[in-house]
């Protein structure tokens, strides 16, 4: 854990490698010690129809939703959405300055008891080793 979901405009595609930015909040989530590596995933799906602000189609966002299990202190997932939102912001940097950009982030815990896990990920990374 955690699940880290990019909901983005289909504009964005223009401006930002997509899949570079996935792959930087996956190293940065597992650089982070409240997350296992082994855990962390990373998907974008993007919005094809959009319709944003005054209806300017150069308007573009980024949406990133992370969710992880329950029990984590909040100290410690304050720390995580700051470190996560920094990241994407910096990696982002040069679009929010060249164009109408809104990146937003949101942190929700998941009900342990209502999602149930199979993760055969782990082994095969230590297999690796």
């Amino acid at each position: 854990m955690p699940h880290l979901t990019i909901d983005y405009s289909a504009n964005m595609e223009e401006v930002c490698d997509i899949a570079g930015l996935c792959d930087h909040l996956r190293r940065t989530a597992a650089g982070l010690d409240v997350f296992p590596e082994t855990g962390v995933r990373v998907r974008a799906h993007r919005a094809d129809h959009v319709s944003i602000g005054d209806g300017d189609p150069v308007h573009g966002y980024v949406d990133i939703s992370v969710r992880l299990r329950e029990g984590r202190a909040q100290v410690d997932k304050e720390n995580a959405v700051s470190v996560l939102f920094g990241a994407a912001r910096e990696y982002l940097y040069d679009v929010i300055n060249s164009r109408p950009v809104m990146l937003s982030m949101e942190m929700r815990d998941i009900d342990a008891q209502l999602s149930p896990k199979v993760n055969t990920v782990r082994e095969w990374i230590e297999r690796k080793k």
